[in-house]
């Protein structure tokens, strides 16, 4: 029985011992007390022993566990809808206010419409590929059509019945990990703003979702081959909330669409400013706030733990804030609206792999070297390698994935959370494995995502084209391919 339930059970014996027993009594489960009591003043000689039947425990017990399960369920609840807050109106509005103002439409309309059809895909068959069976390379056809899933009748006991899953019901799980399915390829989508064809960004998501998220969904949480433990590759690898799976994966993925799709037109020559930070700005704290049910949601109930993962969320992600800010501040004499909410969100993509296995003040550090690691990752290196990732998708998430993802290694502690039964987890605790196992997930998910993204990626070019013609793109996405214009004046 967890924790939680046995203090919540031994509370309410407590409480029925008060309620049900004279004053002074002892309410004693098990044995007798010998020793006198007083009552009213009165002394009472030799043993008194208050008894609860095996069916009154066992209600009591039942009551408790109800009780424990109505909790979680709805901490995960609320976590799940956190999540998809993440992708609109957060995501949203953090990318539209990136672009310039004939394609904010078009973006927000990719996090939209993804929200809907990554659900229906989630629910059909992704769930079942992902966490379908346990181990190998992917899952079964267990969960297609969300059977074995959904609540259903059962003629043996005359009532319905949940199916569970480590304490909630299985459907909440679903719920829960369908909206990292939703954010992730939305994610990518800021490497080729203001290009791409929207029917062909549909239709690379689809794909990417069945064959780039699901497969590494399951070798890290469902006991792939990245799994923390001796089965994994080189003991696998701690990711509490997606480093490799969400952030690593679409970074990089986002980096080979960059590169295969091209540059904006006049790229190099003409400015393209964010049209409206206050979009951006407001996206940003909307993420953060939904990134609490990201990490915190991640142990999938609601205990001491739960705590430590929404805390280095927090510290992480100010740090990062502060962080990059202040690299502006020295180099170019100016702290920046889009600096601080860029940072904010490195420093909240860098914890995500480490949110249940770090502390506090480690998190800070990660949070700090994301500001300032994705500040020059977002600005010389993509000069330098001349690609045009248009909302930084992969020097955000994919550098601090992978800057997450390490540092899991090096401040990773059984103090948080004894997933090796006892053994030092991190660095810090004197295992360098981890280190090793952490690394070799990190470039499983980099050559694994960019060698299936280009195919896919190349396929679709083939057969329906990437990118929209060039008057298309001058006159701008929101009139071209969705008939509408963010603002009007009238």
């Amino acid at each position: 029985m967890p924790r939680s339930s046995i203090a919540v059970l031994t509370f309410l014996i407590g409480v029925t011992a008060w309620v049900c027993l004279p004053p002074g009594t002892g309410l004693v489960l098990g044995q007798d007390v010998a020793a006198p009591l007083a009552t009213d003043g009165e002394v009472i000689e030799g043993p008194v022993v208050a008894t609860i039947t095996a069916a009154e425990l066992e209600e009591l017990r039942a009551s408790v566990e109800a009780a424990a399960l109505a909790g979680h369920n709805a901490w995960m609840l609320t976590c799940s809808a956190l999540v998809l807050f993440m992708t609109a109106p957060g995501l949203a509005m953090f990318y539209g206010g990136l672009v310039r103002k004939k394609n904010v439409l078009s973006v927000m309309m990719q996090c939209i419409f993804l929200m809907g059809l990554m659900s229906m895909i989630w629910a059909i068959y992704g769930y079942s590929l992902a966490f379908g069976g346990s181990g190998g390379w992917i899952g079964n056809t267990e969960f297609l059509f969300m059977n074995n899933v959904q609540r259903y009748w059962d003629d043996a006991t005359q009532a319905p019945v949940t199916p569970m899953s480590n304490g909630i019901p299985l459907l909440t799980h679903m719920l829960f990990q369908g909206m990292f399915f939703i954010i992730t390829p939305a994610l990518i989508c800021g490497a080729f703003a203001e290009r791409m064809k929207f029917s062909s960004m549909v239709v690379f998501s689809i794909l990417w979702g069945t064959f780039v998220y699901c497969p590494l969904c399951h070798w890290v949480w469902d006991g792939g081959p990245l799994a923390y433990g001796e089965a994994g590759i080189l003991g696998g690898a701690l990711d509490f909330a997606g480093g490799t799976v969400v952030h690593i994966s679409s970074g990089i993925s986002a980096l080979v669409a960059a590169m295969i799709i091209g540059p904006r037109m006049g790229y190099s020559t003409e400015p393209h400013q964010p049209h409206n930070l206050t979009y951006t700005a407001m996206g940003a704290a909307m993420l953060w706030v939904g990134w609490f049910g990201f990490n915190a949601g991640s142990e999938l109930l609601s205990d001491d733990l739960t705590s430590s993962a929404f805390a280095v969320t927090h510290f992480s992600a100010a740090a990062g804030a502060v962080a990059w800010a202040l690299t502006e501040l020295l180099l170019n004499g100016k702290p920046t609206v889009l600096g601080a909410s860029s940072g904010a969100v490195s420093g909240l993509v860098c914890i995500t792999p480490a949110a249940g296995f770090v502390q506090p003040m480690p998190s800070i550090l990660m949070g700090a070297t994301a500001g300032i690691v994705c500040y020059f990752a977002c600005s010389s290196l993509k000069r330098r390698l001349r690609y045009d990732d248009a909302l930084d998708a992969f020097g955000v998430h994919g550098v601090g994935g992978t800057l997450g993802a390490v540092m899991t290694g090096i401040f990773a502690t059984r103090a948080c959370w004894d997933i090796g039964g006892g053994q030092p987890l991190g660095l810090v605790e004197g295992n360098a494995r981890t280190i090793v196992g952490q690394v070799a997930a990190v470039l499983v998910t980099y050559v694994f995502a960019a060698v299936v993204s280009y195919i896919l990626l190349k396929g679709i070019d083939a057969v329906m084209g990437l990118r929209v013609r060039a008057e298309v793109e001058q006159r701008g996405l929101d009139i071209a391919e969705h008939g509408e214009e963010g603002y009007t004046l009238v």
